[in-house]
């Protein structure tokens, strides 16, 4: 017997996580719901119609009506679901969790609400669910990885991430297209990002430590720097483990100019300001003005690119591993890269969840499941990880 998921959010990353469960996660029922009925339809015909089965239907609910929530989970017996709306609601989702007694993961995005989600742990045990948010690409995928770099140590003491979604052929001016919504991208370029530095934690500002680095070819030298929220509950869970931990975001070079110049505009801020009389928020005006001139094309085709470095010992050496995933759009699927890294990875979680392989209450990615039970589930996908290792002859502490 399989088991009743629910997708609340039948978007891009939304159905690519049913596609995911309905083909891995054991599910016998699969409810797309999201506040477009028109939406949930094409979402549940569209993984249908991949998958050659009717396992996905179709469902019309507003997620900001919790008692409606509750009530779609209750009545189709849901077990566990995936949030696949903007991380301001998900909140709300996370009581209606509890009061359905069904368990979530989302696609999280905002470290400090992972955090009051996850502070409900004792509500959730009680109800008996799990509740995992923070899941997708980065946080997410990135997270899993890095707990099993550091699995391969006997003693990790290092763990640095890169990550990036890009297009895999730039356009100028913007060599950037938009996979997700612009909402999520603006969240990652505002405020600070919390690290772990000689074992201490440490609040480092957005658009700050830019170096480039190189990739094999075709891809050649990107630009990096940091976001927000890339290491979401990481640095609390490891410190006192770990020297070091940080996360810093890939793009095509030119991209850091051009937005740390929005940045220090004032462009991507949330305080209204007045213009001609009238109060604005200047990041909704920035939304409104270049979401059109960077939204994902048709013919567009992405990649992500993640890389973990992890040192620490090994076998009584100080070692260096490099674990690298390049993932690209899915021509097979019509899945880009961006829904398969985010979408898969809150349903690989999902499916965990169902199979009762993880805790109960409120759990941190980084410790929901052991890094290497997870990558040998992330490998059935067909996703391919590249390791390779060196002897590291940095100064150990």
């Amino acid at each position: 017997m399989g088991f009743r998921y629910a997708i609340i959010g039948a978007g891009r990353q939304g159905t690519a996580a049913a596609y995911d469960l309905a083909r891995f996660g054991g599910a016998d029922f699969l409810l797309l719901a999201d506040q477009s009925l028109a939406s949930s339809e094409r979402a549940a015909a569209r993984v249908n119609g991949l998958l050659g089965r009717e396992v996905a239907h179709p469902a019309q609910v507003d997620v900001q009506d919790v008692d409606a929530v509750v009530k779609l989970l209750t009545s189709n017996n849901i077990t566990v679901f995936v949030s696949g709306v903007p991380y301001f609601f998900n909140m709300g989702l996370t009581r209606a969790a509890i009061r359905a007694r069904a368990s979530m993961c989302d696609f999280g995005g905002n470290t400090e609400q992972v955090r009051q989600q996850l502070a409900l742990d004792v509500e959730a045990r009680a109800a008996g669910i799990t509740l995992i948010p923070d899941c997708g690409q980065v946080p997410g995928l990135g997270t899993s990885l890095c707990a099993y770099v550091m699995s391969l140590f006997d003693e990790p003491r290092d763990v640095v991430m890169y990550d990036g979604g890009i297009p895999r052929h730039p356009r100028r001016p913007w060599n950037y297209i938009l996979t997700f919504n612009i909402e999520g991208l603006t969240n990652e370029y505002f405020g600070t990002t919390l690290f772990l530095r000689d074992g201490q934690p440490i609040e480092v500002p957005c658009f700050e430590e830019y170096e480039q680095v190189d990739f094999p070819a075709p891809i050649g030298q990107l630009e990096a720097f940091t976001t927000a929220g890339g290491t979401s509950t990481m640095p609390w869970t490891f410190a006192g483990t770990l020297r070091t931990l940080q996360n810093k975001t890939l793009r095509w070079p030119g991209h850091y100019e051009q937005w740390k110049a929005y940045n220090d505009a004032g462009l991507i801020g949330l305080d209204p300001v007045a213009v001609d009389g009238a109060s604005v928020i200047p990041r909704h005006v920035l939304h409104a003005l270049l979401e059109p001139q960077i939204r994902a094309r048709p013919e567009d085709r992405d990649m992500v690119i993640i890389r973990i470095v992890g040192r620490g010992q090994k076998d009584g050496q100080e070692r260096s591993v490099t674990v690298d995933l390049f993932d690209y759009y899915d021509e097979a699927t019509g899945f880009t890269a961006m829904e398969r890294t985010t979408g898969w990875h809150a349903a690989i979680m999902a499916a965990f969840i169902a199979r009762q392989q993880t805790p109960s209450g409120g759990v941190p990615v980084e410790l929901a499941v052991p890094g290497p039970l997870f990558v040998e589930e992330f490998r059935k996908r067909g996703f391919n990880l590249q390791e390779t290792w060196a002897v590291d002859d940095r100064h150990a502490v």
